[in-house]
């Protein structure tokens, strides 16, 4: 079927959501001619409900309770069921170009204004160069740095400023393992590294909006601080084993929500306090009560530090001392001092954080440091107690 030496090349993308998201792939003709199949099998809720799939204006729509999705070709395409799948057979040649738009949206809503596939890639190609040439960065690698940054860009939900870790659930740490965590939220342990290379770039914007997210994210009692949150600031993410899915190459338990969210894991007061800091010293726009709620934090800290936890790498065995939580409580403190030193109208304690950064640094050269040729324990338990956990 079709010429053997024929070639097509397909493009992917998601252009800019306006209401509903939309996913456009397009099939183009690049030498000879060349038969096409695709499949679109659509499974929602985690892959438990098949939906049921109708024609209606042209398209073929699939519902499962509060979901719907739409698709539809451009050129119009002819599609059949088959085996719980959407089928359709197309042949291209050199020149021509078929699309399939696939849009989301709540099923009790009216069906989205359709976008044109075509001025959607044109559009999306213009504005990622555009906001890829705002980059300031010129230095060695500059392109692996922009291709980073457009990254971060990707995983950042507008509406709120909110960047997840990642956008996927239960890829394994090892091949076959148990350890597949669901990483689709924001820590707040990225935050700093996060601001630090939005700014570092020249993306202003974009590092308020995360800033501000991150401020409205752990309002509230110090006490209650989590170490991650919803794209919105959700607190309540709770973790589900999906034992319907296989899982990546085999691996199991698939997973939704982190548990991890109720551990208590002191740097991350160290990473609010830095990030905050450094939002000041880059000029970003100044937003009322947040030396506040800074205040507020180091109050908690003050008899909290003491306290083991989960630490950063987020153990599921029970609390202990953490030399990395410990020194990330030193940098909440340090950068209280500095910013009250530099900027002594905000008023403050400090000489009580003083007193607390030097305690701090007093334990943790005391009990959390090995003098040059002692060995206190053997690798594989310096390797064990370093693993992340999820």
């Amino acid at each position: 079927m079709g010429d053997p030496e024929g070639a097509v090349r397909v493009t992917d993308l998601m252009p800019q959501r306006h209401r509903a998201p939309d996913l456009v792939r397009i099939v183009q003709g690049v030498r000879g001619e060349v038969t096409m199949r695709s499949t679109l099998r659509l499974r929602f809720d985690y892959g438990s409900v098949v939906p049921w799939v109708r024609r209606a204006d042209g398209h073929r729509v699939a519902v499962a309770g509060p979901d719907s999705v739409w698709l539809r070709s451009v050129p119009d395409v002819k599609t059949w069921g088959e085996n719980q799948s959407t089928v359709s057979e197309f042949t291209v040649r050199e020149g021509e170009r078929v699309a399939f738009v696939l849009t989301w949206h709540p099923s009790h809503e009216p069906r989205p204004r359709l976008v044109d596939p075509y001025s959607s890639l044109r559009h999306s190609v213009t504005d990622w160069r555009a906001w890829a040439g705002r980059c300031r960065y010129d230095g060695p690698h500059r392109d692996a740095v922009v291709r980073s940054l457009i990254t971060l860009k990707a995983l950042t939900y507008r509406p709120t400023g909110g960047i997840v870790a990642a956008p996927t659930t239960s890829l394994p740490e090892e091949p076959g393992g148990v350890r597949n965590w669901d990483y689709r939220f924001c820590w707040l342990r990225d935050s700093t590294l996060t601001l630090n290379a939005l700014l570092a770039a020249g993306y202003q914007d974009e590092a308020e909006a995360w800033r501000d997210w991150l401020l409205r994210a752990v309002a509230g009692d110090p006490a209650d601080l989590q170490i991650m949150y919803g794209l919105a600031g959700e607190r309540r993410l709770p973790e589900f084993e999906l034992p319907w899915l296989s899982g990546f190459d085999g691996a199991t338990p698939v997973r939704t929500g982190n548990g991890a969210v109720k551990q208590l894991q002191l740097d991350v007061y160290g990473e609010v306090m830095d990030s905050l800091a450094l939002a000041r010293s880059s000029g970003l726009s100044a937003q009322p009560d947040v030396w506040a709620l800074q205040s507020v934090l180091m109050d908690f800290l003050r008899t909290a530090w003491r306290q083991p936890d989960e630490g950063l790498w987020e153990v599921r065995g029970g609390r202990r001392h953490f030399v990395h939580s410990k020194v990330m409580v030193w940098v909440a403190a340090d950068r209280a001092v500095r910013t009250l030193e530099e900027n002594p109208g905000l008023g403050g304690d400090l000489d009580g954080w003083r007193e607390l950064r030097d305690e701090v640094h007093r334990e943790v050269c005391e009990k959390g440091t090995t003098p040059r040729g002692t060995r206190s324990r053997s690798r594989t338990a310096r390797v064990n107690s370093t693993r992340r956990c999820c």
